[in-house]
């Protein structure tokens, strides 16, 4: 399963740097950056967990979590902000975050973080998903098995019919996949793409997964 993330971030270098990291590992990410817009985008549709600036615009970080709090929200939260003293890391605790992080931060420590959380909060929901003729994939180990022999794989062609899974009958564009298997200092290689499809498709059989001419592929889901 995908993973949404609701990014609050006024700062658009860091927010696009955090949403080119954190897609590339494989999440949705939602970006807002305002809590306006973030309340509206949290009543469009759902998100696994926030990651919340303090100090934006229109309402800061912690008044919007206190609130989204006494609505009834639990999803995770975790708040990444320059503010530092005891006081500031106290209150957003009083609020009910589940974790902060001050600027700057490390990436990777960004996303151990995020990931503790969803592992707290969801618990272990990955099951193998059975995709017919004796074969099943695991998306936590990002494994393609057969009769419990594990089937070579590439990282990228692994993450790959992940994607294509989390999003069963969807056209996903060239656009979408080089973003979410590429980090954001690759070059994205259709040659490459077209390559790990053909691998895919020599395993899951070449009707499971579609091409759409000049705009991508679609997964179809028995």
């Amino acid at each position: 399963m995908q993973r949404k993330i609701l990014l609050l971030e006024d700062d658009l270098q860091l927010s696009d740097t955090v949403k080119q990291f954190l897609e590339y590992h494989c999440y949705e990410v939602c970006v807002a950056y305002d809590a306006h817009s973030a309340r509206d985008k949290l009543y469009e549709a759902h998100v696994d967990l926030m990651l919340l600036d303090i100090k934006v615009p229109f309402q800061n970080g912690f008044d919007l979590l206190a609130q989204l709090r006494k609505e009834g929200d639990d999803t995770p939260a975790i708040f990444i902000t320059s503010l530092h003293s005891v006081e500031d890391v106290t209150r957003g605790f009083d609020v009910g975050c589940d974790d902060y992080i001050r600027k700057p931060f490390a990436l990777k420590e960004l996303l151990v973080r995020i990931e503790l959380q969803l592992k707290h909060h969801y618990g272990n929901q990955e099951e193998l998903i059975d995709l017919g003729s004796g074969l099943f994939f695991n998306p936590k180990e990002l494994q393609l098995t057969q009769k419990d022999k594990v089937l070579p794989l590439k990282n990228k062609e692994a993450n790959l019919l992940n994607l294509l899974i989390e999003h069963p009958n969807e056209l996903l564009s060239y656009e979408k996949i080089f973003s979410a298997l590429w980090n954001y200092d690759e070059e994205p290689s259709g040659g490459s793409l077209r390559t790990y499809i053909k691998t895919i498709r020599a395993y899951i059989g070449k009707e499971r997964i579609e091409t759409v001419k000049n705009i991508g592929y679609r997964f179809v889901s028995k």
